[in-house]
C-alpha cells in the first residue's frame, strides 16, 4: 500500500454505518388496523420496527416492494403444530404469509411448555410459535385411562398444577377439544376450574366446543356459563355448523354471542376458509367406545353384543347430523395402509371388503381404528353459512393446519392456502370486505385477543413481522384431492427482521422461536 492510499484512509475515518438494517420502500401499508392503504416506507432495526411512512437514511438491506402491499405478519390462532421441531421451517404458513402461529388448540398440547420452548429455541424455527395448554392433555396426565369420570380433589389439584405451571412458562391460555376423548367426559364445572387458573395468569380459554351440530346452541351456552363464571376471556374455535341438519342457523349462532358480547363478556371466533373439515377417522365413533387404552377399544369390537352397541350408536348420530353413509368423509392419512389416503370411506370399503355398502364403511372404519387410526377430511359445512359467518367483524382467519411436508399424505388445503384463499377469493373476487379488514382479521385482531405484544401493526415499536404480497396475484391452488401446492403472490416474509423469503425463494434465515404472553 502507498503512503498516499494509507493518509486518504486515515483521513476518511471508519465507514459510516447503516441507519436501519432494513428498509422496504415504495410500499401500499395495511398497517393491521383496518385503515386504508398509505403508501410509504417501513424501517427496521434491532428486529423492531423504527420509522414508517416518508423515511429517509441508510440501510443494511433494501426491499423495493414495487407498489405491493406490505402488511403485519399474519397471525395463525388455531393451528396444530406440537411437531413444529420436526419441520421447523413450516414453508407452507411462510408460504402464505403466516409469521406467528398458536398451537396446542382442542385441548392437546405438550404439557410441559417450558421444555417444548426449549426444543424450539433448540430447533431454529422459521416463524413464532405461541401454545395454549391443553385440558384433553392435561386430563389425560391427570387421571389416567379412565375417563368417563369427574377428577377426584387430588387428580384436579394435579389439573390444575400443569396449567398454572403452563401458563407461568408462558403459555396464552387454555383450550378444550369437547368433542375428543377425554375432554369430552369433562363436566362444566372441571373446566370452570382450570380456566379460572388461566384467567388468573391474564390467560385465554378457546373452545372446540361440545357440539357444532343441530345442538350448538347447548355448547354456545356452556362457553358463555364458563366465560362468566371464570371472568376470562374466551374463543370459539373454527365457529362452523357441521351437518345438513345444522346448516342455516349461522346468524341465529353469531345473535347469540353479540348478546353476550353486549353484556361484557369477552369472546371471539375463528373460522378457516373452507367447507370441510378435519380431525381423526374416530370421531365417527361413539366416545364411550374409545374411553380407556387401545387394547379396550379392540376387545369391545371383538365382542360381538358390545360390538352392536356402538354400531347401534353410530347410527343414531348418522341420523341426528342428516348422514345416510359415510361418503363425506374422506381419509387423509393412514399409517396402517396409505393405499387409502385421498379415498372416501366408500373407497376404502370398496378397496378393503369388495363392497361400498354402509355395513361395509362401518366395518372399515372399525377395522382403521383397530390398526392405529387414520386422518379425514369431512365435508359437512356450507358456503352461506360460511360467508356469514366471515362477514362478522369479530371474526379471524385460523386455519386450524399444520407443518407439512410436500407430497406428503393428502392433507387439507388449508394448511397451504387459507390466508391466501381469503385474500383472493373474498376479498378480491367476492369483495365481501376490504384487504385492510382482512389484514386486520389476521393480524390485529388476534395480536390483541391473544395479548401478544407489541405484535399485529405496522408501527414504531412493533416486532418487524412483515409480509409483501401482490393483491392481484394472491391465490391459494391447493385442493382437496391436490393440496400439495404453496399459495402464491406472496413475495417476501420477515420475521422479527429477520428476511426469511426474500424475491419468492426460501432464504437460510431462521429468526422465528418461542413467543410468549405478553412478552
Amino acid at each position: 500500500m502507498s503512503l498516499r492510499l494509507l493518509f486518504s484512509l486515515l483521513l476518511a475515518g471508519p465507514a459510516l454505518a447503516a441507519d436501519f438494517d432494513l428498509l422496504i420502500t415504495h410500499a401500499q401499508i395495511a398497517d393491521g388496523s383496518g385503515g386504508a392503504l398509505a403508501a410509504g416506507s417501513i424501517a427496521v432495526k434491532g428486529g423492531r420496527i423504527v420509522a414508517v411512512g416518508q423515511v429517509e437514511g441508510s440501510a443494511a438491506e433494501v426491499i423495493d416492494a414495487g407498489g405491493k402491499v406490505a402488511a403485519p405478519g399474519f397471525i395463525d390462532a388455531h393451528t396444530h403444530s406440537e411437531d413444529i421441531c420436526l419441520i421447523p421451517v413450516a414453508e407452507n404458513f411462510l408460504r402464505m404469509g403466516v409469521t406467528t402461529i398458536i398451537t396446542g388448540n382442542c385441548g392437546h398440547s405438550r404439557t410441559d411448555v417450558g421444555k417444548f420452548f426449549e426444543e424450539i429455541e433448540e430447533s431454529k424455527v422459521a416463524l413464532n410459535v405461541a401454545t395454549l395448554i391443553g385440558h384433553g392433555s392435561v386430563r389425560e396426565q391427570g387421571m389416567g385411562g379412565s375417563f368417563i369420570r369427574a377428577p377426584n380433589a387430588e387428580q384436579l389439584a394435579t389439573m390444575t398444577g400443569l396449567v398454572d405451571q403452563a401458563m407461568k412458562d408462558g403459555a396464552v391460555g387454555l383450550s378444550t377439544g369437547l368433542i375428543y376423548v377425554p375432554g369430552s367426559f369433562a363436566k362444566t364445572d372441571e373446566l370452570i376450574a382450570l380456566a379460572k387458573v388461566a384467567a388468573a395468569h391474564d390467560g385465554i380459554y378457546v373452545s372446540h366446543m361440545r357440539y357444532e351440530t343441530a345442538r350448538i346452541f347447548e355448547a354456545l351456552d356452556e362457553i358463555v356459563r364458563i366465560a362468566t363464571e371464570a371472568k376470562v376471556r374466551a374463543e370459539v374455535s373454527h365457529i362452523k355448523l357441521s351437518g345438513p341438519t345444522a346448516w342455516g342457523k349461522a346468524g341465529e349462532v353469531l345473535a347469540v354471542l353479540d348478546k353476550a358480547r353486549a353484556k361484557g363478556l369477552k369472546i371471539t371466533h375463528d373460522q378457516y376458509t373452507y367447507t370441510a373439515s378435519s380431525t381423526g377417522l374416530r370421531q365417527t365413533l361413539p366416545d364411550a367406545a374409545l374411553e380407556g387404552e387401545h387394547a379396550d377399544f379392540v376387545a369391545r369390537i371383538s365382542d360381538p353384543e358390545k360390538k352392536a352397541a356402538i354400531i347401534a350408536r353410530m347410527a343414531e348420530m348418522r341420523t341426528r347430523q342428516g348422514r345416510k353413509d359415510y361418503s363425506y368423509a374422506v381419509i387423509a392419512r393412514c399409517k396402517a395402509d396409505p393405499s387409502l389416503n385421498g379415498k372416501s370411506i366408500p373407497e376404502a370399503a370398496k378397496i378393503r371388503r369388495g363392497n361400498d355398502a354402509l355395513n361395509d364403511q362401518i366395518e372399515v372404519i372399525l377395522e382403521i381404528e383397530a390398526q392405529g387410526g387414520a386422518s379425514a377430511i369431512f365435508h359437512g359445512m356450507n358456503e352461506e353459512d360460511l360467508q356469514i359467518f366471515m362477514k362478522h367483524p369479530l371474526t379471524m382467519i385460523a386455519s386450524d393446519g399444520g407443518p407439512r411436508r410436500l407430497g406428503e399424505d393428502v392433507p387439507h388445503p388449508r394448511s397451504y392456502g387459507n390466508n391466501a384463499r381469503v385474500l383472493g377469493r373474498y376479498v378480491r373476487e367476492l369483495k365481501m370486505f376490504t384487504l385492510p379488514e382482512a389484514v386486520r382479521r389476521m393480524t390485529s385482531l388476534p395480536a390483541q385477543k391473544f395479548h401478544l405484544k407489541d405484535r399485529g401493526m405496522i408501527k414504531p415499536g412493533a416486532h418487524a413481522d412483515i409480509v409483501i404480497f401482490d393483491p392481484g396475484k394472491v391465490a391459494d391452488p391447493s385442493t382437496f384431492s391436490d393440496p400439495h401446492h404453496y399459495a402464491e403472490g406472496f413475495t417476501e416474509v420477515i420475521v422479527n427482521g429477520g428476511v426469511v423469503i426474500r424475491d419468492s425463494k426460501l432464504t437460510e434465515v431462521r429468526s422465528g422461536g418461542p413467543l410468549r404472553m405478553n412478552r
